[in-house]
Parts: C-alpha cells; sequence; structure tokens
C-alpha cells in the first residue's frame, strides 16, 4: 500500500506501506488509545493489532497500512493476493486479452455489495474514473491506462459493455498488468459513495469478506462477517477487532496476557526476547517491506550537484549492519537496492550499490566536496511517528550520520503516524522523514512507479528525473515480468545515483499469536491472513 504503500506506502505506503497498502510510505506504527482487549462482539471476535487509518476508508484514497489493513477486508476487487502473493480472480468471472493491450473483463453475476445489491460493471469504472477525476491518492496506479490524466472526467480505455462486462484498453501493452487488479486502488464503489464521499468513507458499503461494523477513532474498528460475499476469502471467524494502540511495547504486553490475539509489530524492545516468550507462536520470516528515510528535493543544500554529494555522503554515512545487527537483531536486512529480496527479479549486485556500504571516509570527502560548493550550516532531522517503535533506529541513524560527518543530525519524534503523514501528504514537513513501501503487489515496479517517478501518489520527495521515467515504462511495456527485469533493475542504478530516499534495511514480519487463536499466518507483505484465524 505505498510501507502506501507507504510510504508506500507509502504508506508506504509511499508511505509504506508501503509500508502502503498496502503502499503506505511503509507505515508500522499506530496510533490512538493505549490499547487493551477492546472487543465489542461476539466470542469468536479476533482482536488484532491496527493502526488508525489515516483517511476514511476510501479504496482510491488509501495509500498507508492502517486503512489499507480494514479495506481489503471490507472490500473485494478482480483479484486478491494468496498468502505467497499469487493473483487469483475474485469477483472476476475471466480477464481475457483481446489484441494487444485490450482486457475484457467477466464479473461474476453473484458479485454482490453488503447491502445485497450486485456488484455491477460501472461500480468499477467510476471508480477508477472518480478517483482519477478527483486526483485521490492512487490515482496514478491508473496511468497504463488509455487516457489517464488526473483531474479528467473519465478514461477513454474504460468502457462498459453491460452489467458484468467491461473493457480496460491500455496505452501500451503491459504484460504484468492483469497482476496489479488485485491491488485496492482497483476496487469498486458502491454508488452511493459518491452523494457524500467524506461521510461514506466513514460507514462505507463493502463488498468483500468483512463489513465494517464499527469505528471508534484513535480507539478501535471492528469487521463483521459479509454474508453477501461469495468468494473464495471466506472467513473462518466471526469478525475482527482491530486495536489502535499508542505504543507497541502495549501491544506486546498485551499478545503475552492474552488480552490480544494478533500482533504483526513486535517492539524492539522485544527482539531478543519475543521468539522464547512465545514459541512456536513466533513469526519471523521475510516480507516485502522495505524502509528508508526520504530527503525532500526542495530541502535546502539536497539539490543539484551540491544535494547528489550530499545524499551519498548521508548515505555513506549510515552503519547499517551495525544498527540491524544491534537494534534489529536478525529481524532486518541492510538494503541493496529499492525493493525486497522477497520479489522476483530482486539484484543485490546493482552497479552502484556501494553507496549503500559504510565508508566513514568517503562520506567525509563527499560532504567536504559539497561544502565546497555551498557550506551546510543548520540541522539535518530525521522525522519518524514515535507510536511506531521508531526512536531507537530514528536515533541511531542520525547518531552515525553525526559522527561521521560531525554535524547536527538528529531524529525528530511525531506524537503518531497520522500527525506525520498529514505534514508529509500536505508539504509542510521540515527535513527528512522515515518512510518505506510494503508491497501492493509482487512485482518490483510496484517498488519503484508509485514511489519515484515524477508526480506519482506515493512520490514524497516530488523527485523527478525522466531518464527514469522512461526506464520504467519501457519495462512496464515488455513482453513477460521477466523482460521487464533488467529494465527495472536498471532504472534502479538510477536511483542509486540520485537517492530520493536513502534505503536503510528490508524488514522481516515478526509478530506472533495469542493460545487464543489457531490457523495464524502472515502474507508475504506481513500482514495477517485475518480470514484463516480461528478462535479456539
Amino acid at each position: 500500500m505505498h510501507v502506501k504503500k507507504a510510504a508506500a506506502v507509502f504508506a508506504a505506503s509511499g508511505l509504506v506501506l508501503g509500508l502502503a497498502a498496502c503502499g503506505d510510505s511503509g507505515s508500522e506504527g499506530a496510533s490512538g488509545s493505549s490499547g487493551g482487549s477492546g472487543g465489542s462482539g461476539g466470542d469468536n471476535y479476533v482482536v488484532a493489532f491496527g493502526v488508525e487509518p489515516q483517511n476514511p476508508l476510501i479504496p482510491g484514497d488509501t495509500n498507508e497500512n492502517g486503512g489499507g489493513r480494514i479495506i481489503d477486508e471490507i472490500y473485494a476487487g478482480l483479484k486478491y493476493y494468496d498468502a505467497e502473493g499469487k493473483a487469483h480472480n475474485d469477483l472476476a468471472k475471466s480477464i481475457d486479452l483481446e489484441g494487444d493491450k485490450t482486457y475484457k473483463v467477466t464479473l461474476r453475476e453473484d458479485a454482490k455489495w453488503a447491502d445485497g445489491t450486485q456488484v455491477k460493471a460501472e461500480d468499477f469504472v467510476n471508480a477508477w474514473n472518480y478517483t482519477m477525476k478527483e486526483a485521490l491518492l492512487s490515482a496514478s496506479f491508473y496511468a497504463p491506462i488509455l487516457g489517464f490524466e488526473e483531474g479528467k472526467e473519465s478514461m477513454e480505455g474504460l468502457k462498459v459493455v453491460d452489467d458484468t462486462t467491461f473493457t480496460i484498453e491500455l496505452a501500451q501493452p503491459e504484460a504484468d498488468f492483469p497482476e496489479q487488479l488485485g491491488y485496492s486502488a482497483f476496487f469498486p464503489l458502491h454508488p452511493s459513495a459518491y452523494d457524500d464521499l467524506a461521510a461514506y468513507g466513514e460507514k462505507p458499503v463493502g463488498n468483500g469478506p468483512y463489513k465494517l461494523e464499527e469505528w471508534n477513532h484513535n480507539q478501535d474498528a471492528t469487521i463483521v462477517v459479509n454474508d453477501e460475499y461469495n468468494g473464495e476469502r471466506k472467513p473462518q471467524n466471526d469478525g475482527i477487532n482491530f486495536v489502535f494502540y499508542a505504543q507497541n511495547d502495549a501491544a506486546y504486553a498485551d499478545l503475552l496476557a492474552g488480552n490480544l490475539d494478533v500482533l504483526d509489530t513486535v517492539p524492539d524492545s522485544a527482539f531478543s526476547t519475543f521468539q522464547d516468550e512465545l514459541g512456536d507462536r513466533a513469526v519471523n520470516q521475510p516480507a516485502a517491506v522495505f524502509q528508508s528515510f526520504t530527503i525532500p528535493e526542495k530541502l535546502e543544500h539536497f539539490s543539484g550537484e551540491e544535494g547528489a554529494l550530499r545524499r551519498q555522503a548521508i548515505s555513506r554515512a549510515i552503519d547499517r549492519k551495525q544498527i540491524t545487527d544491534t537494534i534489529f537483531q536478525g529481524t532486518r536486512t541492510p538494503a541493496t537496492d529499492f525493493t525486497s529480496p522477497v520479489i522476483p527479479g530482486h539484484s543485490d549486485s546493482l552497479a552502484g550499490a556501494e553507496v549503500l556500504e559504510y565508508n566513514p571516509e568517503e562520506a567525509k570527502r563527499l560532504w567536504a566536496e559539497a561544502d565546497a560548493i555551498s557550506p551546510f550550516t543548520g540541522q539535518f532531522s530525521i522525522s519518524y511517528n514515535a507510536d511506531g517503535g521508531h526512536q531507537a533506529w530514528a536515533d541511531a541513524v542520525a547518531n552515525s550520520i553525526r559522527n561521521t560527518l560531525g554535524i547536527d543530525a538528529v531524529g525528530n519524534a511525531y506524537p503518531d503516524f497520522k500527525s506525520l503523514r498529514d505534514d508529509v501528504t500536505n508539504r509542510t514537513i521540515k527535513g527528512a522523514f522515515r518512510t518505506g513501501w510494503q508491497g501492493d503487489f509482487p512485482l518490483l515496479g510496484n517498488f519503484l512507479v508509485p514511489l519515484y517517478t515524477t508526480g506519482a501518489s506515493a512520490n514524497d520527495g516530488d523527485y523527478s528525473n525522466p531518464e527514469f521515467d522512461a526506464l520504467v515504462k519501457e519495462a512496464a511495456g515488455a513482453k513477460s515480468v521477466e523482460e521487464a527485469t533488467p529494465k527495472y533493475n536498471q532504472a534502479q542504478e538510477i536511483l542509486l545515483k540520485d537517492l530520493p530516499a536513502i534505503p536503510l534495511w528490508y524488514s522481516n514480519v515478526t509478530g506472533g499469536s495469542s493460545d487464543k487463536v489457531d490457523n495464524v499466518s502472515f502474507s508475504w507483505k506481513s500482514i495477517p491472513v485475518y480470514h484463516e484465524i480461528t478462535k479456539k
């Protein structure tokens, strides 16, 4: 979801996240109450760690982890991703290529909204056009479709044939396009959404395995089984109660006490103990989560030739191995690129990747060369959300930069994830800020296009390089995913020169479950597979 995925982001996620949706730019933080069981329903409700959504629950306006994990359960799209990241048809009966760039989509006749009305082809087309017209956060995911342009009324490439059929014509052939259709940006909207989108987002009519029962802001949200859903993701419980915690330590304490059933973000204070304390209920496995911090293009001293030198110096000044060994204790791996090792096509030997290696002497040389252009004054800050367990690493990274370069580098805490993301989204943030990406779909391009192409939805630093844009467009137009990989990695080599974000490490999913639940697994992008969880 742009780590939204994400960041990243996001969330990022973007500002992900995703880590989010999602891409957020990799959002791992939670906000709100100090926690507690918070359950509001039957004995078979699973109590799960959650994050206060940044925005109302609108698929096309969500690119962070908090909203993304709820949206993925209360909506259904043409496809869905299983725990390994493989795409399966969900509401789509078939998606057939006609010619070289037009897809004919046929919906299942039994696809229903939670209110019992039929999900129609126009519900998809109208949602995507509306998201583009209003330039919502995930609009750029439609860029491959013919006629895409934010602010326009509609895309020429979308045509409704009848209630269960529509066509998608792309601007150019893209072999991996159907694999993207399980991402939330491609979900439909109920016809009632357009009367008052903000109000609808507070109490949406979904079409997924669950439906929203209650959302108490900064406290919790409860989803319950949607009996109208006829897809493959059949819930094995009565619902999920997402509890929003102010601190991850409180969430972990509740997990140990049996007040929380599922946690996907173990605090750093428990990294050395959680696997012993939870035993076979602990999880520590690779996931499609990339962590970084972004230096905005507009930040003084960080543009042009001077900026390129300073970005390289900052990257060279970070001792990633020491930080991952000391703070994360085997739950993170130093980054060698801008994607994730679990994504097909990932490379650990890109040209220019040495800029991600700790080299104090080279860092000092580069910084001095930049100072010869224009002397640096003031403070270099890295902002993060205090509720997400980020203080230890942010301070460690700042210390590494300060000790190497002799500048005033500090971590800057925001109280919660939402306030950080609001300043990032509104471009009012000062200095650098934590970002990352939690995969939306398991493709290299998903970690690159939404975050670094000109004007993309999770491009929080406003980076722009026409050569990079051209390469990822060329990669998207390749005849197969395998043929696209070299182009995507060539584009990454441009990023390693420009460093719009400073890659830090890849995250494992570190989490666990209580002794009150069974069948707990975590997906390729580190989120629990909620519908499979059963209560004892």
